[in-house]
């Protein structure tokens, strides 16, 4: 449709667009007519009034010649950003964007303005990932202060932004980001192949885009990370990872990623290595014991024991007297008890909400065990279980280990210790086979890399983390420069 009849314009804007927000402000002389349309929920009416309407009312006093109109308009006009299109689907994209729109009369080109409104909420500190030490500073809404946020780390020409929209009713900006110097350009070329392949009627977060772009459904644990924290994201960029930034949501993915990031954290780094390395190990114990005692328990008491030492033996069969439950069922009780106490603690606001929970361990606990329900010794069990589990703070991380868990705590029910081997050995073949991008999963433990053993289950000193990673950085692979 052309744009140069101002009436038919404005009737089909009216018409399109109707709503209590569309604002249309009509201005003429005997020579010129010209309309700005702007929405007054996403632009800012300030912005509007003291900057945009009062160039074109004072330049209106002139009388301009009419085949100037449009340039003077142009050069006059003082806004973030300007700009001219000269289409009718133009005009609706830049408007439900926050800009406002000027149209002339028998002009086949329209002006738009920068002049969005403030929104979102400020820079403040992620809400999802603890930090102990390091930068406060987390992603908000905003799709250019994440940008920001992210340039204030890397001051470099190379850190390059392709930016995409996707959704047909959403628009959503997305910022592919990644370091040309050092990323591989075909694996930003195949995100991108994959971001342009989407077809869906919105984005509203990044985890909607997360699941369309790889097929992760193999295993329960996540192969594309998700975070808070721009820190985070440049160090992910500096290793030769793309990052994805989104408008209308705080967290950006992070691909590729690998089993082993989800016990690494960016403190890891700001601390003293022989610290961070015993940490590191505590936090492979704890994925361990969340997964696997209440399956070895379970093992243990039922079908194996004979590997139990008499006097435990003899302790656990006094403490199940007037259980009317099998190990298996009172197991599960207490798994599902917990999960629901760990799920109000989330729902329920900060103030009251750990009070409750904490509250409801004790008391559920206390009077199961005194009626009879379930045994002392499966409170102990259960107890370490999920204090084991709180130690990492991805969410897709802990449902995985929950859903193992119960996966674990089944298989030792029927088939014992036997059944917990053989059931690792199952998961363990299903992660290694796993692919992001066509990059493994478990590098680099499979396929290992003694190398980048330096960085895994132990940190080395920072002067012998010389390298980055070898399957995401094709270029530029030293970090530190050797010295002369």
């Amino acid at each position: 449709m052309n744009i140069d009849n101002l009436d038919k314009t404005l009737n089909k804007i009216k018409i399109e667009c109707a709503g209590p927000d569309l604002n249309i402000k009509l201005m003429e002389t005997k020579k010129i007519r010209l309309a700005t349309i702007y929405l007054e929920t996403i632009t800012s009416t300030s912005e509007m009034n003291d900057v945009i309407l009062k160039n074109i009312s004072d330049d209106f006093r002139h009388e301009i010649k009419f085949k100037d109109v449009y340039n003077y308009l142009y050069n006059s006009i003082s806004c973030g950003s300007i700009n001219t299109i000269s289409s009718y689907k133009e005009i609706i994209e830049y408007l439900y964007n926050g800009f406002a729109v000027v149209l002339i009369d028998k002009s086949d080109k329209a002006i738009v303005c920068e002049a969005r409104a403030t929104l979102d909420r400020g820079v403040s500190t992620p809400s999802s990932e603890a930090i102990i030490r390091g930068p406060k500073d987390g992603f908000t809404e905003n799709f250019n202060k994440n940008l920001g946020l992210i340039r204030r780390r890397i001051k470099s020409p190379d850190l390059k932004v392709i930016e995409k929209n996707c959704g047909r009713l959403s628009k959503t900006r997305i910022g592919v980001m990644y370091i040309s110097t050092i990323a591989d350009k075909h694996l930003v070329d195949d995100i991108i192949k994959k971001i342009d392949q989407i077809d869906i009627d919105a984005i509203l977060d990044s985890g909607y885009l997360r699941e369309l772009i790889i097929d992760d459904n193999k295993s329960n644990f996540p192969t594309i990370m998700s975070s808070e924290r721009p820190d985070k994201a440049s160090m992910a960029l500096l290793d030769g990872r793309v990052v994805l930034i989104f408008d209308n949501t705080p967290f950006v993915l992070i691909i590729p990623t690998f089993f082993i990031d989800y016990f690494h954290t960016p403190e890891d780094y700001y601390q003293k290595s022989n610290n961070v390395s015993f940490i590191r190990i505590i936090r492979f114990i704890a994925f361990f014991l969340s997964i696997l005692t209440p399956a070895i328990y379970i093992a243990l008491v039922t079908h194996n024991q004979k590997n139990i030492p008499t006097g435990f033996l003899v302790n656990f069969a006094s403490q199940r007297i007037g259980v009317p439950f099998p190990s298996f069922v009172e197991a599960l009780i207490m798994m599902i008890a917990f999960e629901i106490l760990r799920e109000s603690d989330i729902r329920l606001p900060s103030i009251g909400g750990s009070s409750v929970s904490i509250l409801g361990g004790i008391i559920i606990g206390d009077a199961a065990v005194s009626a009879g329900i379930v045994s002392p010794i499966m409170v102990i069990v259960i107890s370490i279980t999920a204090i084991s589990s709180l130690i990492f703070s991805q969410v897709d991380v802990i449902s995985a280990i929950r859903t193992y868990r119960i996966i674990f705590l089944i298989a030792a029910t029927i088939f014992g210790i036997y059944g917990i081997i053989l059931l690792s050995i199952l998961l363990i073949i299903r992660l290694t086979s796993l692919e992001v991008f066509n990059i493994p999963f478990t590098y680099p433990f499979a396929p290992f890399n003694l190398k980048e053993q330096n960085d895994t289950l132990i940190r080395a000193q920072r002067k012998k983390l010389q390298f980055r990673n070898f399957i995401t950085a094709k270029k530029n692979i030293r970090r530190i420069k050797k010295e002369s």
